[in-house]
């Protein structure tokens, strides 16, 4: 039996271990037999929403193709052009948009960021929302607290470069300065997968940009539980010391939601901005990754890169980079949660 199967995936931490690691070998196995995988076509005629209240790179591209190379198909929905009820209109409620959603399709998608949102948490409340309402399996496409599709997506490259067994592994978490603007999700979800699965996590970054204090509280759990460590420096040489793994990636200070609230997007970017530029020294560099362990780290990234600002062009081409393996994995992550939770039985 299926125990995944009507499953939402809001954030990795809401599975088991076991869970997790089902959904990592099912993907493996579609990356080793994409085409003629025996699951293959477990979504035929069935339809999957994807909500997305906030542009994408790559979350369109790869769960358009997963859905495809599972015999189904993908929607693109825009809530913008939708008549659904908001704080300043009318419309429809998220319960009743759940429920009539639920009749026509398998499993819904949602992707709500910062700038769609008023306040820090609300995307993680309405995807709750959602969940509570919906007869089918809400996934993340990436909201303002996690991003699990990325954080499996990152688990599945670092075993492919080192092995399944990353135990006593040290991933580096660290803040890059950068003119793209980012979101916690990526960040927090993976700290918390990789806590969960027995990587020694450090998370490094200049004063001023703490998470989600309740994350950093899972994190700390998960490592206890696992028997690895989780650590939070602010000393570049101590971060990238014995490091196997550098994930370099932006994340806005915690004023950024007010900030916008006050003044709006374009003013707290700006200010966000500014306040990066101050960090010189934080940026991915070869020179910081000859500090790793034996310098031969691999660097990682869940796009898209701000390239020369969270990290050079010669370390993210660098022959160590798995910044596309990577990315190719999300397609195989999600075509395996889409199986799981939503395939036929």
């Amino acid at each position: 039996m299926n125990e995944l199967y009507g499953r939402d995936l809001i954030t990795t931490q809401d599975w088991s271990v076991e869970e997790i690691e089902k959904a990592l070998d099912l993907a493996f196995e579609f990356k080793a037999n994409r085409y003629d995988h025996p699951l293959n076509n477990c979504l035929d005629r069935r339809t999957f929403f994807m909500f997305f209240y906030n542009p994408s790179v790559r979350t369109r591209q790869s769960f358009e193709a997963a859905a495809t190379e599972l015999g189904g198909h993908a929607q693109f929905l825009e809530p913008k052009s939708m008549r659904l009820k908001t704080s300043k209109s009318a419309g429809e409620t998220i319960e009743d948009a759940a429920n009539v959603m639920s009749r026509y399709a398998v499993g819904i998608g949602i992707r709500i960021l910062e700038t769609a949102l008023e306040y820090y948490g609300q995307g993680e409340e309405i995807l709750r929302r959602y969940a509570e309402h919906a007869s089918v399996p809400i996934v993340s496409m990436a909201h303002d607290k996690f991003h699990p599709c990325q954080g499996l997506a990152d688990v599945m490259g670092y075993r492919m470069h080192a092995g399944k067994n990353l135990k006593g592994k040290k991933i580096l978490q660290v803040w890059g300065k950068g003119a793209l603007v980012r979101s916690w999700a990526s960040v927090q979800e993976s700290i918390l997968i990789n806590s969960r699965l027995g990587m020694d996590v450090t998370l490094a970054y200049p004063k001023g940009y703490d998470l989600d204090p309740q994350v950093i509280k899972w994190a700390k759990e998960n490592a206890a539980a696992s028997d690895s460590s989780f650590e939070i420096v602010h000393d570049l040489e101590e971060a990238y010391r014995n490091a196997d793994f550098v994930y370099s990636r932006n994340w806005a200070t915690a004023d950024f939601y007010p900030e916008m609230a006050k003044h709006g997007v374009e003013a707290a970017k700006k200010k966000e901005i500014e306040l990066a530029a101050k960090h010189d020294d934080w940026i991915t560099t070869e020179e910081w990754m000859a500090k790793t362990r034996d310098g031969n780290a691999f660097f990682t990234h869940c796009g898209p890169v701000d390239r020369n600002a969270e990290v050079t062009d010669e370390v993210c081409d660098s022959p160590r980079s798995i910044v596309y393996d990577v990315a190719e994995n999300r397609l195989h992550v999600q075509k395996a949660v889409m199986a799981l939770t939503m395939g036929k039985q």
